[in-house]
């Protein structure tokens, strides 16, 4: 289905309209951020290992029940989607401790939670991605009480189904972020992306990082990192 017109351009994805309403072309760029944009580069191979990435990911979360948006890949670097309201919150579970946890709390890099802790994020760049709650959406209408609820439900439900998939794999699910909408039949569905650009994954004997984290660690090798990501899971990336 042929692009119209870019309705979004984010740090590493486009959105744009097609003939049919209802659908819009997800574009992978091999653009990558850190840092809330103040570290930036162009990854070659990174966009069309994210799209396909993603793809494998969705489909197997539908299979266990989870409803998302993707319909098809259509090349190696685009998808098409349903056309969602979006909530504007990141929804995100962490297993083990990384990142900004550590920086906001003090706490050890690695410490592994007895429980899965979920966090709500606010969906804005300029203030930084912050971290709210329940009645912080509630009081400014993001999302109802329900819908709150669904989207927390849904989370947890795709940590199972991931953690399982990932350390069969012989990686560990470290933390991740998702996102969901609202289709125009009232389901909550989740939506934009599941790649190693929003989740952590380390190996599981060596502990090495193999997401993100090699970009903004300066860890080296990141698109090479991806594919091998993909490799163990069983993919067959398609190159440029």
């Amino acid at each position: 289905m042929d692009k119209i017109k870019e309705i979004t351009s984010g740090k590493a994805k486009s959105l744009y309209t097609t003939e049919n309403p209802e659908y819009l072309v997800m574009n992978f760029r091999d653009d990558t951020s850190a840092f809330d944009g103040k570290k930036t580069a162009a990854l070659l191979g990174k966009g069309s290992v994210n799209n396909q990435f993603n793809a494998f990911i969705m489909n197997h979360l539908e299979e266990k029940g989870i409803k998302t948006h993707l319909i098809k890949v259509i090349n190696n670097n685009e998808s098409l989607v349903h056309k969602l309201k979006m909530f504007p919150i990141e929804c995100v579970i962490r297993n083990t401790a990384s990142g900004s946890i550590c920086r906001r709390l003090g706490t050890e890099d690695g410490l592994v939670f007895e429980h899965p802790l979920f966090e709500f994020f606010l969906k804005d760049d300029d203030l930084g991605d912050p971290l709210i709650n329940d009645e912080h959406i509630i009081a400014f209408g993001w999302a109802n009480k329900e819908q709150i609820n669904s989207m927390k439900n849904f989370t947890y439900k795709v940590n199972d189904i991931l953690k399982e998939l990932f350390i069969n794999s012989g990686l560990i699910l470290v933390d991740f972020k998702v996102e969901f909408g609202l289709h125009e039949n009232g389901d909550i569905v989740l939506a934009d992306e599941f790649t190693p650009d929003g989740c952590r994954l380390w190996d599981h004997e060596t502990m090495e990082k193999m997401d993100k984290d090699r970009f903004r660690q300066d860890l080296g090798d990141v698109v090479e990192s991806y594919h091998q990501v993909a490799h163990r899971l069983g993919m067959n990336i398609k190159l440029d």
